[in-house]
């Protein structure tokens, strides 16, 4: 036989008896594109899915004017949410996707001069609005801050966090919460008011609702544990959170 072709036969031999390769085992944790899924896009949605729901498309500061709507008191009874959020006097507050300040500056009468609410934007032109309003009401303890869709830019820890009818349209929800969780006090609470979800009757569009079930499944990828839920609101679940101890 020539020696060239045996030589040949031997690296043939050699390679069909080498075992196949196993493949590398997955990374038990996901890559920040695997968190997210990509499907149909719906009239008010972005097509990008989050534990298999579809993130609502934000609202723009041009619909500012409906946050101060004369019905918005007795729709989402503000007087019951400040009254379940138990804010204490020196508090330091985080009201993310504040708008105009609906919640702010009452956030910020229930704290007292010693306290301090954070009223977080990305639209500058919403902050614009909140200093307007802050300022027609004579209130000066809330700063706003511009955050981003991941970072919501805080300049220092805080006691609470509060989301009113925004998470829901959070783009980069897993990153923007972890950025909040990094940025509350030991013990610190996060609080979610969205619409019911779960009550076909509340005349929100579907993807501006949230169950209390899917908010908590959510949240389990975070540092954060279910405390209650309250459901005192007429159209709103209002949803509490804390800051799980460090291990």
């Amino acid at each position: 036989m020539n020696v060239r072709l045996h030589t040949l036969l031997l690296i043939l031999i050699s390679v069909s008896l080498t075992p196949a390769q196993t493949p590398a085992p997955p990374t038990t944790e996901p890559t920040p594109t695997a968190r997210y899924q990509t499907g149909q896009r719906t009239r008010d949605g972005i097509g990008k899915y989050y534990f298999g729901r579809e993130i609502a498309h934000f609202m723009t500061h041009h619909a500012a004017p409906w946050l101060e709507r004369r019905e918005r008191e007795q729709e989402e009874r503000p007087d019951l949410v400040l009254k379940a959020l138990q804010l204490r006097p020196g508090d330091l507050v985080a009201d993310i996707g504040c708008g105009t300040g609906y919640f702010s500056w009452r956030m910020a009468q229930a704290i007292g001069e010693k306290g301090l609410v954070y009223g977080v934007e990305i639209q500058k032109e919403m902050l614009a609005l909140l200093d307007a309003q802050m300022k027609h009401r004579g209130v000066q303890n809330v700063q706003g801050v511009q955050g981003t869709t991941t970072d919501p830019k805080l300049p220092g820890p805080v006691d609470l966090v509060l989301m009113v009818d925004v998470y829901h349209e959070f783009d980069q929800p897993f990153e923007m919460m972890e950025s909040i969780c990094k940025q509350l006090k030991p013990g610190g609470r996060v609080v979610f008011i969205e619409y019911r979800g779960e009550d076909p009757s509340v005349p929100i569009k579907p993807l501006h609702k949230m169950t209390e079930a899917q908010v908590k499944k959510e949240m389990a990828a975070q540092p954060l544990e279910h405390i209650e839920t309250i459901k005192t609101l007429p159209r709103q679940h209002l949803i509490v959170f804390r800051k799980k101890a460090a291990k």
